[in-house]
């Protein structure tokens, strides 16, 4: 496992929701059963709105993404330029995308962006948008009545970009309000409320009006948004639900009856691109019943990783990408001349770093390099560059011809996990250099989590404990916001089966440090579902021998303390074997503590 994929665990990605959804739905959807259906109410009468907008010919003509022009790490900072802007869209406009949908309607993204389609005569349209916030869990009314003047304030720029003539050819529809309905929303907000914002802004423009939310929401959607819509735009993404095998929306991706290699890969993404499909169909069956068969129904946002983020192996994957989007052209196609969606907005043009754990979606990475995805729409060129992966830059990209391009044949698909013979020693030896007869001393890599929260050299002289001399790991925090962790695992991301000190077995090392607070140790295994399992333990003076008090201590964890922890956790498949970190959430820290207090570690071993 690399630092990347550690990290991505750690963070919370933004639509890591799903864990919610499962809490929040399984019981209302227990009747559905494995076939996915949803049971609508009985059929309502159709839009209380007359004259319905419909969505220009242009709109549903064009190849539609979202885009979003940040590309470093802090989009607060950030301050986008109109000449990176108009790279950008030219590269779009290469590629045929000459839709695309804008998120908020800020001076900072959609006004600028909107100057240089207009002032540079690109042909590019825009589905404009309109970002609320909530204020459900605001107990201060002076906090809510900020809130809710700023909501305002944002719906008064859309109408008004919508509106002036110098933009008005270029916006073609709009949508209030992204994600705010559905049961997992990280900016809920009431769909009463919510159809105050649409009404408001839909008074006020010419173009279509939607509300952009998860299919989830739209399958029973409450006729006080129906009323308020001109068309449906819908969310959906069949990769993220591998992730939640409790999930009602769980398929078989794995699809392990099929023969490993190209064929499982290409069964896989026949399955991700029928379950979104199915996902679509309800949403459209949900609003037939109610009869409001005369909204035609856009898909928002889906797509899929180039880049495993977190939790993704055997699916995130530049090639598994291209397979997906291959077939989501195909059922666009399909929905201009039949059932099916209006358009199709894939999720995303470029990559985003300040996305963190949700990154890796672009069709051009955050270089505006062309992902495999999409280098057949354009030769190589000096404006037009590919995207090349060398042999050894991520091990989880598979490039079998070892030339650092890619072929369909490199596609990943899912491969359950083979156990390697048990470790039978006694002694399993991260870090020592004490050498004690019989043990075994795996060649293992000392990593951070992102490669740069913390300095680690392992040969530290001054951070050697009593009778480990001569070198001891020196590990000084270089935190990011979230905090910081450092880590021991193969290289390759294989794994060690650790399984015979599941039972009397224990984690050790010795530490010297005065650091504030909580710190916390941690291991990961994979898993036969090949989600994978970490199980962190909070520790602080007292705990285990551990004391922050400048002085060598020695430290001891039962394995079984770990597991208590998390019993998915299988050392038959151990990827970490030791994991030292201060992730501030969990350990009672606020964000950006930056805590940079020295740790000296020697001695790292498990015994039984």
């Amino acid at each position: 496992m690399t630092s990347n994929q550690m990290t991505s665990q750690l963070l919370q990605p933004l639509r890591a929701w799903r864990v919610a959804l499962v809490a929040a739905c399984v019981v209302w959807l227990t009747a559905c059963g494995g076939g996915g259906e949803v049971v609508v109410a009985a059929p309502q009468s159709a839009v209380s709105t007359t004259n319905l907008r419909p969505l220009p010919a242009e709109y549903l003509a064009r190849k539609a993404v979202s885009y979003s022009p940040f590309r470093t790490a802090n989009r607060d900072t950030e301050v986008p330029i109109s000449v990176n802007v108009k790279a950008d869209l030219d590269l779009l406009i290469a590629g045929n995308f000459k839709l695309i949908r804008l998120f908020d309607s800020s001076d900072k993204v959609s006004k600028l962006v909107l100057d240089v389609i207009h002032d540079n005569n690109l042909d590019i349209k825009v589905h404009l948008g309109a970002y609320v916030n909530s204020f459900k869990y605001v107990l201060n009314p002076v906090v809510v009545a900020d809130i809710q003047a700023k909501n305002y304030q944002e719906l008064d720029r859309l109408i008004a970009l919508s509106n002036d003539p110098k933009y008005k050819d270029i916006v073609l529809a709009v949508s209030v309000g992204n994600e705010t309905m559905v049961v997992w929303s990280i900016v809920p907000i009431a769909p009463a409320d919510m159809a105050v914002y649409i009404k408001y802004a839909r008074d006020r423009v010419t173009q279509p009006v939607t509300t952009d939310d998860n299919f989830l929401f739209f399958t029973e959607p409450p006729k006080v948004i129906t009323d308020q819509l001109d068309f449906v735009s819908i969310h959906t993404y069949a990769e993220i639900d591998t992730q939640f095998p409790a999930s009602p929306f769980y398929y078989d991706w794995k699809q392990e009856g099929v023969a490993a290699g190209p064929a499982r890969a290409s069964a896989m993404m026949n399955a991700a691109m029928a379950e979104t499909r199915a996902q679509y169909q309800m949403v459209r069956d949900a609003f037939d019943r109610k009869g409001l068969s005369v909204l035609p129904i856009v898909i928002g946002e889906t797509g899929w990783n180039a880049v495993d983020v977190g939790k993704l192996r055997f699916r995130a994957h530049p090639v598994n990408q291209k397979m997906f989007y291959n077939r989501l052209e195909t059922w666009r196609a399909e929905g201009r001349v039949g059932p099916g969606p209006a358009n199709v907005f894939y999720f995303e043009a470029f990559d985003e770093p300040w996305k963190g754990g949700d990154d890796k979606w672009g069709l051009f990475n955050v270089a505006r390099q062309a992902r495999y995805v999409i280098q057949n729409l354009n030769p190589a060129s000096a404006s037009w560059q590919y995207e090349v992966v060398t042999s050894n830059a991520d091990t989880l990209k598979q490039d079998t011809n070892n030339d650092g391009v890619f072929t369909d044949a490199d596609a990943v698909f899912f491969v359950p996990p083979v156990a390697n013979p048990a470790i039978v020693a006694n002694r399993y030896t991260l870090f020592s250099d004490v050498v004690v007869a019989g043990e075994v001393r795996p060649v293992l890599t000392l990593d951070a989590f992102d490669g740069t929260t913390a300095n680690r050299p392992t040969n530290d002289v001054t951070a050697a404990a009593p009778g480990d001399a001569p070198n001891g790991i020196g590990i000084t925090p270089t935190p990011a916001n979230y905090g910081w962790g450092v880590l021991y695992h193969y290289a390759s991301g294989a794994s060690e089966n650790l399984s015979n000190f599941a039972a009397t077995g224990t984690l050790n090392f010795s530490i010297k440090t005065t650091y504030a607070g909580k710190i916390e140790i941690a291991v990961q295994t994979d898993t036969e579902n090949r989600d994978g399992a970490e199980a962190f333990l909070q520790i602080g003076n007292g705990d285990f021998g551990y004391q922050a008090d400048g002085q060598w201590h020695n430290v001891s964890i039962p394995l079984q303390a770990f597991l208590a922890v998390n019993p998915k956790l299988d050392l038959r498949f151990v990827v970490s074997q030791f994991v030292i970190a201060d992730r501030y959430a969990f350990t009672g820290k606020a964000s950006g503590s930056n805590i940079t207090t020295k740790l000296n570690v020697d001695a790292v071993h498990w015994s039984r």
